[in-house]
């Protein structure tokens, strides 16, 4: 099953008709015939009737499902899977609005579904990035101009974090790439986050912003001097990251319009795990997310603060 290609959504629901199905695929994907207990890896388990396993340390009983995003819940997993298949192959995301309708669902239920989801995308966020590297930053948020007169926010333009959230991204040219919502753009911060996801024998290539001043020391460092009209010098520019701030702003706002700064990380989480995985095939991808569900999240976590 784990090798089985799954082209659309009617292959999907062809493969997985019912709720054993779903469970014979996450336990072929998460134990490949060696159960292993959540509580305490290293103990005996025995198993039992109805899907169920006991760990013989501890005294409990559990299923594939402990410990996942899918611990507790009442949705059946034919639904999870189409949902988690639907956030996956749609290039720009979709609404906790949108995915209710799909699955006959409340929209409570597919925001929380979704966020829940988007907590495992992280599992690509991470990559040691070399060779031709992009650097940039970009914010997250409502323009000023087009607030109503009383909502317009005083000093915010330009790279002010008043009214939006920063981001910083790096992608390697045909590899990777990896983005962290940031407090600040300062060189202090920028440094901290390159040093952290570039390897020091890559080409860093950035705009002229003072930020990225610190990094020539460390880097063979390049910079594209956007400020007089220059996008493009040869080999240097930033034009690949900026095509991804331009992918995730449209997700965001197009698909999703508002997102608040405790949930960014996860939305940006989101865009760039379909970015690196976007050589894959749609079952490849179904397949990666379904394999790092072990990081649950639940409804209280999601709304306080």
């Amino acid at each position: 099953m784990i090798n089985q290609e799954f082209s659309s959504m009617f292959d999907l629901l062809k493969a997985f008709p019912d709720e054993q199905t779903c469970i014979n695929h996450l336990e072929e994907l998460r134990w490949n015939g060696n159960v292993v207990s959540p509580f305490d890896p290293s103990s005996k388990i025995y198993n039992c009737k109805g899907n169920k396993y006991k760990c013989k340390n501890t005294g409990k009983y559990f299923n594939v499902k402990t410990d996942t995003i899918f611990d507790n819940t009442k949705m059946p997993l034919q639904k999870w899977f189409l949902a988690i298949w639907i956030v996956t192959s749609h290039k720009k995301g979709i609404s906790s609005l949108q995915l209710s309708r799909d699955l006959d669902i409340t929209q409570k239920s597919a925001w929380f579904m979704l966020q829940r989801i988007r907590n495992c995308f992280g599992i690509d966020n991470d990559a040691e990035l070399d060779n031709e590297v992009e650097a940039d930053e970009t914010y997250v948020g409502g323009k000023n101009k087009n607030r109503h007169s009383d909502k317009k926010i005083k000093n915010s333009q330009g790279r002010s974090s008043k009214d939006k959230t920063p981001v910083v991204g790096m992608v390697e040219r045909n590899g990777k790439l990896t983005a962290r919502k940031v407090d600040n753009v300062q060189a202090e911060t920028l440094t901290k986050e390159i040093i952290k996801n570039v390897k020091e024998s890559a080409t860093l290539y950035t705009d002229e912003w003072l930020g990225y001043k610190g990094v020539a020391r460390i880097y063979d460092h390049s910079v594209v001097k956007h400020n007089q009209g220059e996008y493009v010098n040869g080999r240097i520019h930033t034009n690949t990251i900026e095509g991804f701030w331009s992918l995730l702003k449209r997700g965001i706002f197009g698909i999703y319009h508002f997102t608040s700064k405790k949930h960014l990380q996860k939305y940006v989480d989101e865009f760039v795990f379909r970015y690196n995985t976007r050589s894959d095939s749609e079952s490849n991808r179904f397949n990666l997310l379904l394999s790092n569900i072990e990081n649950r999240l639940t409804y209280k976590e999601l709304i306080n603060g």
